[in-house]
Parts: structure tokens; sequence; C-alpha cells
């Protein structure tokens, strides 16, 4: 028999050992799986948990959501890279999500989860549990994941089958620009980190709390890796990076606008992969979303990310958008542009 519940407190969450367990390092593969991320969404970021959990035995699916108007999002934010049901035992998260999606019928007349994964079936097991709990469920790529395998290879192995114009870039610039990689959280090299990003010609932090928070507890992990640049004692450039279960994952990188000419971020890009391939010795690197093409000289592989809106059918408010929906499907069936 399987049993669905719902919480909003995270305490509550954190008291089952089974599901403790499942959203904790080392069983959650990357930060977004874990419930210190999702704490951490709560207290700085305003959104109040809604944690959908099928439990049967010793088994649990776990579905992070929060509630927004009448409509039921994923518990996310910009700072995360993707969004994913979890479970302890894959073999029965079909059958477990089939018992979500039925359930939330309750819930929600819309469900809408931006940034799924497909690697693992995640995207398609809910376009198989859904309809048969009768929701209607439109699916569309809405980003790209950039990621490298590193096959066994050496950073220098790597660097070499790199674009030949980086590879340029870097033999010009590497004697210039100061690099350092740090492990451990310091204030004051965080708050060389903010100072970079500030003089950048990105647009304001979204949550700088939050960021900082992160990086303290991953300090204190031992997953941090913090990298600087600097240019006659100066930081002209900064990277935040975590590593865990063979994966770095490249969470921010800013550098400062005068210093563009000087190519420090590519100078400290090639510092830390050269730091997670040679001494961590990772299988895999991240480059989050957002298709930049400056992430496709250094990555490989590249996937897709999928937008997913769960509709029941019978609310109005959910009418337009399965119009347009099926409008799609019948274009991209006819072979016409849409």
């Amino acid at each position: 028999m399987i049993e669905v519940e719902y919480h909003d407190d995270l305490k509550e969450v954190q008291g089952d050992a089974a599901l403790a367990a499942l959203l904790a390092s080392p069983c959650a593969a990357a930060p977004f799986d874990r419930l210190e991320w999702w704490r951490l969404i709560a207290e700085e970021c305003g959104l109040a948990p809604l944690i959908a959990i099928a439990r049967a035995g010793d088994c649990r699916a776990v579905l992070p959501l929060t509630r927004n108007g009448r409509r039921v999002e994923g518990l996310a934010n910009w700072y995360s890279f993707r969004l994913k049901p979890l479970c302890n035992q894959p073999d029965r998260a079909p059958e477990l999500l089939a018992a979500l999606a039925s359930d939330l019928a309750g819930e929600a007349p819309r469900i809408s989860l931006r940034g799924v994964p497909d690697e693992q079936g995640e995207a398609s097991m809910f376009e198989a549990a859904f309809p048969g709990a009768g929701w209607v469920v439109m699916r569309e790529s809405c980003d790209t994941n950039h990621y490298l395998e590193t096959g066994g290879r050496s950073f220098a192995e790597y660097l070499a089958t790199r674009p030949g114009q980086l590879r340029t870039t870097l033999k010009r610039r590497r004697g210039r620009v100061e690099t350092v990689v740090e492990t451990n959280f310091s204030a004051e090299s965080w708050a060389l980190y903010e100072g970079v990003y500030a003089r950048s010609w990105k647009p304001a932090e979204g949550s700088p709390a939050f960021l900082r928070r992160f990086a303290e507890a991953e300090g204190a992990a031992g997953r941090l890796r913090l990298g600087i640049a600097r240019l006659g004692g100066e930081a002209i450039a900064a990277q935040f990076w975590t590593v865990e279960n063979n994966t770095a994952f490249i969470h921010k990188l800013a550098h400062t606008d005068d210093s563009r000419p000087l190519s420090p971020g590519t100078v400290l890009s090639a510092a830390l992969l050269e730091h997670v391939i040679d001494r961590d010795r990772v299988t895999l690197v991240d480059f989050g979303t957002g298709d930049d093409g400056y992430k496709r000289d250094w990555m490989e592989q590249q996937r897709p990310r999928y937008q997913l809106d769960l509709l029941r059918p019978c609310w109005p408010g959910n009418w337009p958008a399965i119009g347009k929906g099926m409008g799609r499907r019948l274009l991209a069936r006819s072979g016409m542009p849409r």
C-alpha cells in the first residue's frame, strides 16, 4: 500500500530516517537534491515548501514543490541546475510517482515544473504517470545543460582537444594573471568574490545571502572550490564551484569589466578545471543551464532541460494552455513550422 503525505515543515521531513538518508550526501547526487538546499530556498528566497512524499514500507519518493496561488510549482530558484523526483528505490519510482499524480489532483489544478532532466527518464516518467491520473501533460524543451565527461583524461590531455583560439589565449595570458583555488570558506575570499561580481557585467545577485550560506556549508563539508584570479594583487575574476559524487558543479563566475582584455575568466576556468580533473579526479563537470557560447569552448556534451505543465482539464483556467498545446502537437505532426 502506498501512502501520500505533504509537509511544509522541513523538520518533519528530517524526522523520517529513510527520507533523511535519501536527501543527504552521499545518497543525494547533487546540491539540488538535498534537504539543506530546500531549507535555504525557504529561508532566503521566500518560497514556502510543499514536499510531496509517497511511501511504501522503506521506499520513499519525493517531489519538492511550492504553492504559487492556485498553481503548484517546483521548489527551485535561479541557482538550481535542475529539478527532479527522488526515490531511494529507483525501480519503484514509476508506481510511487503515479500515486503522487493521483493524490496531487486534490492539491492544485496545475503543476508547473521547470528544468526537469530526462537522462534517467525523469521527464518521461511524468508523461507516463500523470495522464493515468487524469492530467494533461505538456512537455517542451526550456533550457540546455552543458557538461563534460572527463573519460579518465588528465587536464593536459583534455586541454589538447580544446579549440585552438582558447589554447592560444591561455598560452598568452597565463603568465600575467595569478590564480588560486581555495577549498575552505573564508570571509575575506568571499568578499573578494562579491567585489568582483559587483564590478562585472552581470546583473545584481538574486540572493546574496542564499549563495553565501551555501558556500559556507560547502566549505565546511569539504566540497567548496573557490577560484580567485589576481593582477598585481587585485582580484579581477572569481568563480564558485563545488565538488561531490565525482562531479564538479560550476555555480557562478564573473570578472571585472575592465579586465576583459586579459581574459582572466578563461585563465581561472583552466585553473579550476585542472584542479578538479587532476586533483579531485571528477568524472563529470556540470556547467549548469544556459546555452552561452563560451560554455561550448570548455564542455563537450549537452543535454536538454524540460518545462512540464501538468494540467487538470476540468479547470477552465487550463483550457487556453491545453488548446495551445494541442495546436503545437498538430503542427508538429503535420511538419509545418510553429
